[in-house]
């Protein structure tokens, strides 16, 4: 594809070498580490679910005893397999029996590692399948519903209430939705667990929940035969129980997932060891069942300026495409981020948005990019508000983005209601329609500004992904390189759950995943 921004194809191929031998390098520490909700993962794809009598998640509480006992680096996998040779119990009435204060699995006699993995690998095979399962179906269903074009229409519902959700979701997608995002209750990503079953009191948001997932997602699936295509779900698979929840949206059929450990490092202060660990484990699962994944670059034009930080925008986005690389995702499941956030009164700021909504795309032609809405400057003016959303609109049928989270004239003045979300989509209907084809019939005015900027914001990208791999990953982060927040590398939330393995330790899933075996 001929570059209509005259971009160097040798600095995007230099870019794309640092940001592999990055993303190398991490994976060093990554293959090295594991962490209690990685194993908690793990538990909860081997059927381990509910609570005990003070509702703490089984999960949790296997994890929490195997580390106490000090035998978290041979990994949740071996004590399990082994507790099932000499009990005969399955993953599931272990976890009850520990729970009780009937078992204590690290002092059951032992069995060779192989025996521990044999005895397991059937409870395996059964989540694999039912992942499968899910994936297929939602093949079946685009295939027999048809779905929307993209930019696909992506919108939030966040009441609090799951139940209310599924009204307001279905409104949405009745109204033109093809994305329903449910936003999390607010401080989730904090929780070093995942709660259980159906909830109706969130704040600012809905809790993520297993039982949530399968409840919206069963909505969604009446919705979509009535309007005759098929709704995706998304939610949040970050925070401290990022590949938990990345294992329940795989099993309850989610389509998107907010996944970027950098992310939960900069906006949420969690660990950097702990979730770069987690988020690999995470990226396995969702490259596996097919899931998009959405990285959360956008997030840093929130806390630095759109205009002087695009290029950490672009490095980041370089960065998260190597690490799902890594984890075997497809292309097409990458959701990379980016967001339009230039100060409105700052002159020809739209060329500089254009410039860089079409040089992601150039650069990640196949990805599936996330493009978020201006935020930062909305004021309360709902007119004026009205008018950044179809600039927004408008750049993103022109750049060609995949999944458009449209941007609501309330901004900044409470969460939407649903006649908020019908003037959002009808914007961008209107839009998307009359200027469908302006991608395609547009070029761009040699060494003009829109191709100075894209091949200044390259060039930058490039000198910090080289700064980061001599530095590396952890030392550009405590530096405040992105979004300009520091954070250190032994501090935040969640790092007395990391642990090294030992030379004992197997996971189970990920050899298997990423052979896409069953």
């Amino acid at each position: 594809m001929k570059s209509k921004l005259n971009l160097d194809p040798k600095v995007v191929d230099s870019a794309r070498s640092h940001a592999a031998n990055i993303a190398h390098d991490m994976q060093e520490f990554i293959d090295r580490h594991t962490t209690v909700s990685t194993e908690r993962t793990i538990l909860r794809l081997l059927g381990i679910d509910g609570v005990d009598d003070v509702e703490n998640p089984l999960p949790n509480v296997v994890v929490d005893q195997i580390k106490e006992a000090g035998g978290l680096p041979r990994g949740v996998g071996y004590w399990i397999g082994n507790a099932m040779v000499q009990t005969g119990k399955t993953p599931q009435e272990i976890a009850e029996e520990m729970a009780a204060g009937k078992l204590d699995v690290t002092k059951l006699p032992t069995c060779s590692a192989e025996e521990a993995e044999a005895a397991i690998m059937p409870k395996v095979h059964e989540a694999l399948k039912k992942i499968k399962e899910q994936s297929a179906k939602r093949l079946e269903l685009i295939d027999r519903l048809g779905e929307g074009a993209q930019p696909y229409l992506y919108v939030i519902v966040a009441t609090g209430n799951i139940y209310e959700d599924v009204v307001q979701a279905q409104a949405a997608a009745r109204q033109g939705a093809d994305i329903i995002a449910v936003i999390r209750t607010t401080a989730q990503s904090l929780l070093d667990y995942v709660p259980y079953g159906p909830t109706t009191e969130g704040f600012g948001g809905t809790y993520a929940t297993q039982e949530n997932f399968r409840i919206m997602r069963k909505a969604l699936d009446e919705v979509g035969e009535e309007v005759g295509r098929y709704i995706r779900l998304c939610n949040y698979s970050s925070g401290m129980c990022m590949p938990e929840i990345a294992a329940m949206g795989a099993l309850e059929r989610l389509d998107v997932m907010l996944n970027d450990a950098i992310y939960g490092i900069l906006f949420r202060d969690i660990n950097m060891q702990r979730t770069l660990v987690d988020q690999y484990m995470s990226r396995v699962i969702i490259g596996y069942c097919g899931i998009i994944f959405n990285s959360g670059e956008d997030n840093y034009l929130t806390t630095d300026d759109a205009y002087e930080a695009a290029h950490t925008v672009t490095a980041s986005q370089f960065i998260n495409e190597q690490f799902a690389v890594l984890a075997n995702i497809k292309e097409e499941q990458m959701g990379l981020g980016h967001a339009f956030e230039m100060d409105p009164n700052m002159e020809n700021g739209f060329l500089y948005e254009l410039s860089q909504a079409i040089m992601a795309r150039e650069i990640f032609p196949k990805a599936s990019l996330k493009y978020m809405p201006p935020t930062k400057f909305m004021t309360g003016n709902i007119f004026k508000g009205h008018i950044q959303d179809a600039l927004f609109n408008l750049v993103s049928i022109w750049s060609g983005q995949s999944l458009q989270l449209l941007g609501m004239m309330t901004e900044a003045i409470h969460t939407p209601h649903m006649q908020d979300r019908y003037l959002s989509i009808e914007n961008a209907q209107y839009i998307f329609n009359n200027c469908k084809d302006l991608g395609s019939e547009v070029e761009f005015k040699q060494d003009g500004i829109i191709q100075k900027r894209a091949q200044d914001v390259l060039g930058k990208a490039d000198e910090l992904l080289a700064e980061v791999e001599k530095d590396g990953l952890f030392a550009t982060i405590e530096a405040g390189k992105f979004g300009g927040v520091k954070r250190p590398k032994d501090g935040g939330h969640g790092l007395d759950g990391v642990c090294a393995k030992d030379d004992m330790y197997f996971n189970p899933f990920i050899p298997l995943m990423l052979g896409g075996e069953e």
